[in-house]
């Protein structure tokens, strides 16, 4: 993508006022991952407009951006795609952070990412499901995205782009026996809707929280495919290969979960947590595949269509003690997670050849993944009288995948019969322990500092146990991560920093078996993948003043055996896909961050990230050095006409990302959204979401032997109307140990 897309977000981000929204951490204040946050009182002319306007205020509060020496937190309170939307919906409209039509997270064009949900690891974000898990969870279960780029060394290095880290929604009530609670009902077009509650109930010692949601929603897919073989020696195209393919899918999902409190003493709190997730989705649709030669004439030509359906399943489950020493955030904490997916799919198809005639093909597929995480966390935290403050910790992360691919073919439907080429059964093992500390202090009256030391052993084995194959990792690291931050005065920051991060392959990508997509696609892993380590530099300016808030960060990140997909054309037109490490990747940027008021009633929010990658493929078949200038962008205006409605419009585009063989574009979406106070406790909303059908999802490959451009047309216009009710005595407050943001003294 050119720069020259980003234009009008990129001169939006310049031209509007600069300044500040919320309250700063005080110098060398740390961040208190455990310790609920203060916030900083607003103007006592924006106190008025707080106190008038309820639940729909728009005015700048201390809670919409938070930032610490090593995250920046964002605020959904005001985001109306996250009442009718999923998560993905979500993660969209927050800078840094791209998402594309299948859920495919990236950060600052670095797909390599981590999600934790309350600070730690979750078992349906992790793996080959993610991308359907985003796109089917709510967003209304979340009260703030937490963006740390680089994460200091209490975090795990896995994700080389850095980490995403969720924050639930307040589940509890104040202190005293009250319930407390919100009903969410949303209906949309062409058979969408969702629907959502959540409550709590205190007495004495125990708080009970739970929430349950359930969403319904169809999604059209086009798929334009062309691919061009080329004469080795000439370079000249010898045929053409175009697939025309409509889709149609409907996706239902339910979550659960269900949290107990108690506190044993004024020092000591067990917390239980119970969680499920159950989304199920079936399909429907057909293409024409037809080959052409030099001349134009059709040498080949088939229609495939085909039913398939998937069903996704987790459940939970989380045991913690937390024991505080004294009210300065002298603590230790232990928990214990337990996490089980399974993730089936079945498919049929039949291809009908047209050009030569012959006789009907069926093809019968059935996948099934399960996967068991077990995860167990210790950390102590003791504050020093130096005004610094030191944390150490053990982590343990233990997964274990296992996969069957069942491929069965002939003559009807009732005749089909297994292809033992094309069926397997797959193990594997990963387990990751860890010791970590940080020490962060205050360097001077406006210095503080922040250092960090995590060292890791790993051990990774899987076997194919249809085809006998095995492979292992097995290896020790160390992640040495370093923060600086410095006031330059009230209204301004500095901020540094450092951090060595991993990508280790997902077990699924080092399975040598070869699966079949479809007659002219194949895709396997690869056994001699090796992890990618990427060395992350980050230089950052904050300016906060009045209502207004500004940002910038240059970022360098050097990133070595980077992975990439990389299509090899095995014969016959069939390509085979698999992931390869690149030589290096090289990726350097710019990203400017803007929120501010344009009129006592209109406030917006802006970003644009500018970055230059360079990737050495020369090791790759067809690949080479490569290098672009690539943008990314959003922009949201909020504006309040009354105290009682508040309308947003809002819009991102995606860029470009390099290939070893060629280039990706996710494109953009532009989304409207109004709310209108009904009452004290309801509240009537309305979305658009995609506009223009605009979002979209192009794969371009360009090597001497072919090429090929895969345009996925995603069409996620949908439109919803909706009641939230809020019900129940007293406003719920924040459980200590879930906003990891700031710290006592931050905002």
């Amino acid at each position: 993508m050119s720069i020259v897309k980003l234009a009008p977000v990129l001169g939006a981000v310049l031209a509007l006022p600069a300044g500040a929204v919320l309250a700063q951490t005080a110098p060398g204040q740390a961040p208190r991952p455990q310790t609920p946050p203060t916030q900083t009182q607003p103007a006592a002319a924006d106190q008025k407009a707080l106190a008038s306007v309820g639940d729909v205020v728009v005015n700048a509060r201390a809670a919409d951006v938070r930032t610490s020496i090593d995250s920046i937190s964002y605020s959904l309170a005001n985001d109306l795609q996250a009442v009718t939307g999923s998560l993905a919906d979500a993660l969209r409209n927050v800078p840094s952070v791209d998402v594309d039509p299948e859920g495919n997270v990236s950060l600052r064009g670095d797909a390599n990412v981590t999600i934790l949900v309350d600070g730690r690891p979750s078992g349906i974000l992790t793996g080959p499901g993610r991308g359907q898990a985003l796109i089917q969870l709510p967003a209304s279960q979340y009260a703030r995205i937490e963006v740390m780029t680089n994460p200091s060394a209490a975090y795990s290095p896995e994700g080389s782009g850095g980490v995403i880290n969720l924050i639930t929604k307040p589940t509890a009530p104040k202190p005293g026996t009250q319930t407390t609670g919100s009903l969410r009902v949303n209906v949309g077009d062409n058979g969408r809707w969702n629907t959502g509650l959540s409550g709590s109930y205190q007495k004495d010692r125990l708080t009970l929280s739970g929430d349950f949601s359930y969403r319904a929603d169809p999604t059209d897919i086009t798929i334009l495919r062309q691919r061009d073989q080329r004469d080795p020696i000439t370079g000249a195209t010898v045929s053409t290969t175009r697939m025309d393919q409509d889709i149609a899918s409907e996706q239902n999902g339910a979550f659960g979960r269900l949290t107990a409190e108690y506190k044993l003493d004024d020092k000591t709190q067990l917390t239980g947590e119970l969680r499920g997730v159950a989304f199920d989705g079936s399909g429907t649709g057909g293409g024409l595949f037809e080959t052409r030669d030099a001349g134009g004439a059709v040498t080949s030509a088939y229609r495939r269509d085909g039913a398939s359906d998937f069903d996704f399943a987790n459940w939970g489950a989380t045991a913690r003690v937390l024991r505080r020493f004294d009210d300065a955030g002298h603590e230790w904490s232990n928990e214990l997670r337990y996490d089980k997916n399974s993730n089936d799919s079945s498919g049929l198809a039949v291809t009908n050849y047209l050009i030569p005639a012959g006789q009907a093909l069926y093809e019968r597929t059935a996948n099934a993944t399960d996967q068991v995480n077990w995860g167990f966390t210790s950390a102590y935290t003791r504050p020093l009288s130096t005004g610094g403050k030191l944390r150490l910790g053990y982590e343990l992360n233990d997964q274990r995948p296992e996969q069957r691919t069942d491929f069965l073919r002939g003559p009807s439907e009732a005749a089909v019969v297994p292809v033992p080429a094309l069926n397997n059964r797959f193990e594997a093992r990963q387990t990751v322990h860890a010791l970590y500390t940080t020490y962060e202090r205050p360097l001077g009256e406006k210095l503080s500092g922040q250092l960090g030391l995590r060292l890791e052993q790993a051990d990774i084995r899987i076997e194919d146990l249809t085809g006998g194959a095995t492979a292992s990792q097995d290896y020790f690291r160390a992640y040495p991560t370093a923060h600086l931050q410095y006031q330059l005065n009230p209204e301004q920051t500095l901020r540094a920093s450092y951090s060595r991060r991993i990508q280790r392959p997902q077990p699924s990508q080092l399975n040598p078996f070869v699966s079949y997509q479809d007659p002219l696609n194949r895709r396997s892993g690869n056994p001699d993948l090796q992890p990618q380590e990427t060395d992350s530099f980050e230089a950052m300016w904050q300016m906060r003043k009045g209502q207004s808030f500004y940002q910038a960060t240059a970022y360098l990140r050097d990133t070595d055996k980077a992975f990439t997909d990389v299509a090899t054309d095995i014969g016959g037109g069939v390509l085979l896909t698999r992931p390869e490490n690149l030589g290096s990747r090289r990726d350097i940027g710019l990203e400017l961050t803007a929120n501010g008021r344009l009129h006592p009633t209109l406030r917006y929010n802006a970003s644009v990230n500018v970055f230059r990658q360079e990737i050495d493929a020369g090791a790759v078949a067809g690949g080479g050095d490569r290098e672009a200038a690539l943008a990314s962008g959003r922009l949201s205006l909020n504006w309040q006409p009354t105290t009682k409605d508040f309308v947003q419009l809002s819009g991102f585009w995606q860029g470009d990302s390099l290939l070893a063989q060629g280039t990706r574009e996710a494109g953009g979406m532009v989304n409207l959204g109004y709310r209108r106070k009904l009452s004290d406790t309801l509240s009537f909303n309305f979305t658009g979401r995609d506009l223009f059908n605009s979002f979209s999802n192009t794969t371009v490959y360009d090597t001497p032997l072919f090429s090929e451009r895969n345009e996925q047309k995603i069409k996620l216009r949908a439109f919803y109307v909706g009641l939230t009710w809020n019900f129940g005595g007293g406003q719920r407050r924040q459980p200590e140990q879930f906003d990891f943001s700031t710290g006592p003294s931050g905002g």
